[in-house]
């Protein structure tokens, strides 16, 4: 009851048919479904879900006899066999050894399918123990007709998360699980087959201020840049296309469909072909560079890529060009839907442009936004695309592994697949999602859309 009354509607009250009460209150079949998975839905004529409980315990037994306990053993260690040779009957036969990476992958992943099948442990007991509680009040238990039209009905909602919620743990949640593992070990150019388990020693590499390929000063050159690209490239893009969406929204704007698709030009033509064109016109030798020598307006090519203030600030009015049109489409459905009669009544009350502006528009706008903002701010932190086709990280100091356009998310590119420093790459890529998550979450939970969602404010 104090729940009920702290959450209002939302309390949703736990269910009744908990491991808890399967364990204390079930009878001997609700008790033995604990070691054999459905046997009290079988007993209770649910023969289908009992036996589908049953061939996943089987196949879980099945898949940790055959290779899920080696993997499980060999994980501590990462593997220690080296690739050889060995005389057989005076031939010399090879000897296959251990690969670290593979270990790595199968042993998260049996022990992601071990948290699974206590996941399903708990399922056998709850679906037993609700069975027998059926069966003892209504007289039978649900049959597999009931439990369809229950699922296309009242739980419809968990069968159709059912599989983007398997595709996000297999394609983001187990991935993410690989990555963290791998930043602490000592995978890198040097133990690309067999590595071993180093601790903290890479992040200590990372924050170290000795030089090497990932330090201190690199570090933190990489990650303010990171943070003040994408605040330009996100409140740039935001502000100028709200202007330009605005100017073109106007009821004294003729040919407004014109005007629009000029700037969605650049969303129909594939990106990297746009930068990367963009790359070769603004080379030293390039078609820019040559233009404006030829009209004697310069004497030496602009250093566009070779300067590292240049190249920062050409990276973002490069990216202005590609990001304005996406926000000009979003603002102008959020123009059109904000209700005439606010602007009517304001005009009445006697505001002027800018009051109006103020006060209506840019709050409905922000209100409206705030999430996008924060996916756009988000996306720009790892916008690989303009930087890597566009600069390519360049101008870099001699002897560093970052350039000073580089991004984290570039940066961690190349430390992967140019170095081959998986492990330092994903130290890096685990300190890009600390910084993410804390921006996103200190943003989004701060807005009015967060606090606020029922209403425009």
């Amino acid at each position: 009851m104090r729940r009920r009354k702290t959450m209002g509607a939302d309390y949703v009250a736990p269910s009744p048919y908990s491991v808890k009460a399967a364990l204390t209150k079930g009878d001997v079949f609700t008790r033995l479904s604990a070691v054999v998975f459905g046997l009290g839905n079988i007993v209770r004529k649910q023969f289908v879900k009992g036996i589908a409980l049953l061939a996943l315990e089987i196949a879980f037994i099945v898949f940790m006899a055959m290779s899920g306990a080696t993997y499980l053993s060999k994980l501590p260690g990462l593997g220690d066999q080296e690739q050889g040779k060995q005389l057989v009957d005076g031939f010399w036969v090879y000897v296959q050894g251990d690969n670290s990476v593979v270990i790595l992958l199968y042993g998260v992943c049996t022990i992601v399918a071990c948290l699974l099948f206590v996941y399903l442990w708990t399922l056998s007991l709850k679906c037993a123990y609700k069975a027998e509680c059926l069966a003892r009040d209504e007289g039978k238990a649900p049959g597999l007709m009931d439990d369809i039209h229950t699922l296309l009905d009242q739980k419809a909602y968990q069968l159709l998360m059912f599989l983007p919620t398997l595709g996000i743990l297999v394609f983001t949640v187990l991935p993410l699980i690989f990555m963290i593992s791998m930043a602490f070990t000592s995978y890198d150019r040097d133990h690309l087959v067999l590595f071993d388990w180093v601790g903290f020693e890479n992040f200590s590499k990372v924050f170290a201020s000795n030089a090497g390929t990932v330090n201190a000063r690199l570090f933190l050159q990489v990650t303010v840049w990171t943070l003040v690209w994408a605040f330009f490239a996100t409140f740039l893009n935001f502000f100028l296309g709200m202007f330009f969406a605005m100017i073109i929204n106007r009821k004294t704007t003729r040919f407004k469909g014109f005007w629009r698709a000029c700037f969605s030009m650049s969303i129909a033509v594939p990106q990297f072909v746009s930068l990367l064109v963009m790359h070769t016109m603004l080379q030293p030798s390039g078609a820019i560079n040559r233009m404006l020598m030829n009209w004697g307006w310069i004497d030496q090519a602009l250093p566009f890529f070779t300067n590292a203030t240049w190249a920062r600030v050409t990276v973002i009015v490069i990216n202005l060009w590609v990001g304005i049109p996406y926000t000009i489409m979003q603002i102008t459905g959020i123009l059109q839907n904000i209700p005439a009669d606010l602007y009517e009544a304001a005009k009445i009350d006697g505001a002027n442009w800018w009051q109006i502006f103020v006060k209506i528009t840019m709050p409905y706008i922000i209100f409206v936004l705030t999430p996008y903002l924060i996916t756009t701010f988000t996306g720009n932190v790892n916008n690989f695309n303009v930087i890597y086709l566009l600069s390519g990280g360049a101008p870099t100091t001699v002897g560093d592994s970052a350039g000073k356009t580089d991004l984290l998310i570039t940066w961690l590119y190349k430390l992967t697949v140019d170095k081959n420093d998986y492990n330092l790459g994903a130290v890096i890529g685990i300190m890009t999602f600390i910084v993410l998550a804390a921006v996103s979450l200190i943003t989004y939970r701060n807005s009015g859309s967060y606090k606020n969602e029922e209403a425009f404010r």
